[in-house]
């Protein structure tokens, strides 16, 4: 027999669906789509900026893959490869992995660009503009085929480069001015 999607009026409708797995949907035009797994090499830059950031500021505000942002235009979420957190998001989130637009946003967002024009396009160009209209102050987009960082940072309602940062740079972050990571700590050994 075959199942049918459910159709979603709404987020919160979309919130309270259940599948019993642990399979990770974005929200496109009220129906489901599969986030589909992420690539080892994807996986192992997001561990190691896991890694960096949880040791400058613990592991509780820095979150991985499974966080969900609730996001304006379509999917209507998102779930970064890595956020980090405000201290008042920790009990915001105990329930439910999820950053909704009446909360504030997260400080920074990074992801990691896999393979392809379509996910290229969508990290550069779609995210981008999602994450700058949910007021998220700094955006990471990490690429692994140039081996490189591109830091954005929102000023005046829209996001400015920093510096797209390669080699042997140091990463300057502005919410994170302590940070002391280059690229090729990101990218050594892959």
């Amino acid at each position: 027999m075959l199942a049918l999607q459910p159709r979603f009026k709404s987020f919160d409708e979309y919130l309270a669906y259940e599948d019993d797995t642990d399979q990770l949907y974005e929200l496109f035009n009220g129906e489901l789509i599969a986030v589909p797994t992420e690539s080892g090499l994807n996986f192992q830059i997001a561990n190691r900026l896991f890694l960096v950031f949880a040791l400058m500021l613990g592991t509780d505000r820095v979150r991985g893959h499974g966080l969900e942002l609730e996001v304006h235009g379509e999917p209507k979420n998102r779930f970064p490869d890595l956020t980090i957190i405000r201290e008042e998001h920790i009990a915001q989130l105990a329930k439910r992995n999820t950053v909704r637009l009446s909360m504030l946003p997260p400080l920074l967002v990074v992801e990691v660009v896999s393979p392809g024009e379509l996910q290229r396009e969508r990290d550069y160009i779609a995210k981008r503009q999602q994450y700058q209209a949910c007021s998220i102050p700094e955006y990471w987009i990490v690429d692994p085929q140039t081996q490189s960082v591109l830091v954005l940072e929102l000023a005046s309602g829209c996001y400015q480069e920093v510096g797209d940062f390669k080699e042997s740079m140091a990463i300057q972050s502005p919410t994170f001015p302590q940070l002391a990571l280059t690229v090729n700590e990101i990218f050594k050994d892959l």
